[in-house]
């Protein structure tokens, strides 16, 4: 797609009326939505000592996504829900997605051609096993059948999505479309969640709810190679098994959510210190893939309502470092903190305003890797000065209810893009809009 000169975000979105109860067998209850999201960003010039392969480039005329994408889903049988997802993407990300770990847009993809593509992101299938008769509303949404669910059930949830759909959700910083656009601000930044390069996997999903506590636990497919197309069905050697365990509650009447999470992911990954020892002159990450090296980690993710018109979040996340990162963004260390605040004190209930603060740092073994000349799918600039990269994000979400409209600017400050003393830093500028009917 062709790179634009101005600064702009464009979706476009069909919502369908929240679904009710069908009083009779006869009428299938079901949920269609529809999304169409186009991004566009731009930085000015910035300085820097030296650049290297996936440099962010200190010149650009900016870059544009987009996406689009129907979420289908029935309930065929009462306990038994199906969804399907096609989806469209083109575009581009700012430097072809490339040179920061905590990337600016969370709508882009490294896929390298721009050309638009349909593919399908998601098709799975969710069984509820009830464990109690009492039940709670359950309003329609994305992928999300209308009705009521019980207040404690066994549920199985099998086929192809995105694990951070049902893993490591925010209610103030998960979205990119409606919240924060980094991506390490979407999820926990240092867990390296199985997934193509679209963000999608094979997985079989377990969850256990009793009241205000959730236990779920998955297994999924990784992809075939480091930020591939293509997933690894060879799943004796290459694999991801994510637990973790979710207790909502009230303080003062304010709802709040504490997430603990652990992982650990089996992929023919390189190590980083045999990828310098063994190489002649720069190292290479690729040359020293190998079955059965592993990445793991864990997480705290929380959330909570503070005031009636605004909340905040935490996130914290590490994972060992010590093999190459296989799937998300080369982040081995993260820590997040923002505001989410809806208009309501200003008298545009439907407004929201967000600012958020990050720091992502890298392992020893890693950061000795790049300051040797190495790369990875997304960072490299030949030479590392190291220091922790920092990323506030600041937006305002401008509702335009009669049209069903949103405007978002956004804004992004970055120091030491790649965790680099000598490069930056960047100021990143974006506008979002969303539209929905």
């Amino acid at each position: 797609m062709k790179q634009l000169l101005s600064i702009g975000v464009l979706t476009l979105g069909y919502t369908r009326l929240p679904a009710q109860e069908k009083k009779t067998d006869s009428i299938i209850p079901y949920s269609f939505h529809f999304q169409q999201t186009l991004v566009t960003q731009w930085h000015p010039d910035f300085s820097a000592r030296y650049s290297g392969v996936n440099s962010f480039h200190t010149h650009e005329n900016g870059a544009t996504s987009i996406t689009s994408t129907i979420y289908a889903g029935i309930r065929p049988w009462k306990n038994l829900e199906l969804y399907v997802n096609p989806e469209l993407a083109g575009g581009a990300g700012l430097s072809h997605a490339t040179g920061i770990a905590g990337f600016p847009n969370g709508e882009t993809f490294r896929v390298g051609d721009p050309k638009p593509k349909i593919y399908l992101a998601r098709a799975y299938g969710v069984y509820t096993l009830p464990l109690s008769t009492a039940t709670v509303a359950n309003p329609d949404d994305l992928n999300n059948v209308g009705g009521t669910t019980p207040t404690r059930y066994l549920r199985f949830i099998g086929g192809k999505y995105c694990l951070a759909d049902f893993f490591d959700q925010n209610a103030y910083s998960h979205d990119p479309r409606t919240q924060f656009m980094n991506w390490a601000l979407m999820s926990n930044a240092a867990w390296d969640y199985p997934a193509d390069v679209r963000g999608y996997t094979m997985a079989l999903t377990v969850q256990y709810r009793a009241n205000n506590w959730l236990l779920q636990a998955a297994t999924s497919l990784e992809p075939e190679v480091a930020n591939g197309p293509k997933l690894n069905y060879n799943y004796g050697q290459s694999n991801g098994e994510v637990v973790e365990v979710t207790h909502t509650h009230t303080l003062n009447k304010h709802e709040g959510a504490v997430r603990l999470m652990t992982f650990i992911n089996q992929a023919p990954m390189g190590n980083y210190n045999e990828a310098v020892s063994t190489a002649k002159d720069t190292p290479d990450i690729s040359a020293v893939r190998r079955s059965g090296h592993t990445k793991y980690g864990f997480g705290i993710n929380i959330n909570q309502e503070l005031t009636s018109s605004g909340g905040a979040f935490l996130k914290a996340s590490w994972n060992d470092g010590h093999n190459e990162t296989w799937a998300y963004t080369e982040i081995d260390r993260s820590i997040s903190a923002g505001w989410l605040q809806s208009g309501q004190c200003w008298r545009r209930a439907q407004d929201n305003a967000g600012a958020a603060f990050v720091v992502n740092g890298l392992s020893g073994n890693h950061r000795n890797y790049l300051a040797r000349g190495g790369a990875g799918f997304m960072i490299g600039d030949g030479q590392l000065n190291y220091a922790p990269e920092m990323i506030a994000e600041v937006f305002y979400q401008c509702n335009i209810t009669r049209l069903h409209i949103a405007l978002s600017p956004d804004y992004q400050f970055v120091m030491h893009p790649a965790y680099n003393r000598d490069r930056g830093p960047v100021n990143i500028l974006g506008l979002r809009t969303r539209v929905a009917f």
